[in-house]
């Protein structure tokens, strides 16, 4: 009967919050760390060095695009006892928040996309130098406070808005894979998860259906509507607690494995993670009216339902036996919360008869 639930102490969302800053980092100290994507360093550091309103003692650098324990280890080394402040997508945060763990520092998470959940999570995931999964790491807290400004989020390319619809696609559907399984959650070394955490999780589903298409022509055209509100609430903040108070499964366990071949490195996390959600539909013999539902709502999106949108299309079953062996080699690995007695046959044939079913649908 025991249950756990865990958050960001504070989740903000407001058009124009990267020039409020101050009001969110002087109440944690008087020095910060500001890691920044290199990717918006130039257009972002005079805003939040304004921002900061000269109450912060800032120091601003630049991430260098991997969530590598080589870059973690760099970073840590320069954050001495300054409060972290997390500026970029999901791997900057990343770094960010194991760094702010290493120093015992406070952390500021800045989403500049809206293309992961990571942001109020206390997971973070570590890569190598080439973009292949090292490991997921489950930290002993959660960021303290996340600033969302809508208007950078939307003046990002639609191609991140439409991969955070893809990664928070897996939200329900491995949170019920959790619960079938009866496997814990993430949060205080793992509890069953709260009807707070279970109703999230099925909020986030609801809001991508109703407003993901929506959203999507919105930003296309550089316009922040009511539905594209929604959906970056959806993607940051009820992806992140609805994985975290719930489970991920083999949705991101297949992305994980994914990254072991070179075709899928150009593609962003919630790309394949999307794909991966077809996949666990079809390991788990789901009606085939949602797999289709499913297929139909990621191709309106621009998500990959085959492997050839994933580029895969040489030596298939050699490099998808590959992949399913990579993803069940670990038997602690989150993949085994899925209610399926997995073997490398299933998973290799279940991506491979998805691949058939989506393509038949043409």
């Amino acid at each position: 009967m025991s249950r756990a639930y865990g958050g960001p102490g504070k989740y903000i969302q407001r058009r124009g919050e990267i020039d409020r800053l101050a009001a969110h980092v002087a109440p944690l100290g008087t020095k910060a760390l500001v890691l920044v994507d290199k990717v918006v360093f130039d257009a972002l550091k005079p805003r939040i060095e304004k921002g900061l309103d000269g109450e912060i003692e800032a120091r601003f650098e630049r991430f260098n695009g991997e969530c590598s324990w080589a870059e973690i280890k760099r970073v840590t080394a320069i954050a001495s006892d300054a409060v972290v402040v997390a500026v970029g997508g999901g791997k900057t945060i990343d770094t960010a928040k194991v760094t702010a763990m290493n120093t015992g520092a406070r952390i500021v998470v800045v989403p500049t996309i809206a293309s992961t959940d990571a942001p109020c999570s206390a997971v973070a995931v570590v890569y190598d130098e080439h973009g292949v999964f090292v490991e997921s790491l489950r930290l002993t807290r959660n960021p303290d406070v996340v600033a969302v400004d809508p208007e950078v989020v939307v003046a990002a390319p639609a191609r991140f808005l439409v991969a955070g619809i893809g990664d928070a696609l897996s939200t329900w559907f491995e949170a019920r894979s959790n619960l079938e399984s009866r496997t814990d959650n993430y949060v205080a070394g793992g509890f069953p998860a709260t009807q707070a955490g279970i109703a999230i999780a099925e909020k986030c589903h609801e809001v991508l259906m109703r407003d993901g298409l929506k959203a999507k022509a919105a930003v296309e055209e550089g316009l922040c509507t009511t539905a594209v509100e929604n959906i970056i609430e959806a993607n940051t903040l009820l992806s992140g607690l609805g994985f975290e108070n719930c489970g991920c499964s083999a949705a991101h366990g297949i992305h994980d494995a994914l990254t072991q071949l070179d075709e899928t490195h150009g593609f962003l996390h919630g790309e394949k993670v999307a794909f991966g959600v077809l996949c666990l539909l079809m390991l788990e013999d789901r009606d085939p009216d949602e797999i289709e539902a499913m297929i139909h709502f990621c191709r309106a999106m621009g998500l990959p339902t085959t492997l050839a949108d994933l580029k895969i299309v040489e030596d298939v079953e050699a490099k998808i036996e590959r992949v399913a062996t990579a993803a069940l080699k670990n038997p602690d690995d989150i993949i085994y919360a899925t209610p399926v007695a997995l073997s490398v046959p299933l998973l290799r044939d279940s991506i491979l008869a998805l691949d058939a079913f989506s393509r038949a649908l043409d």
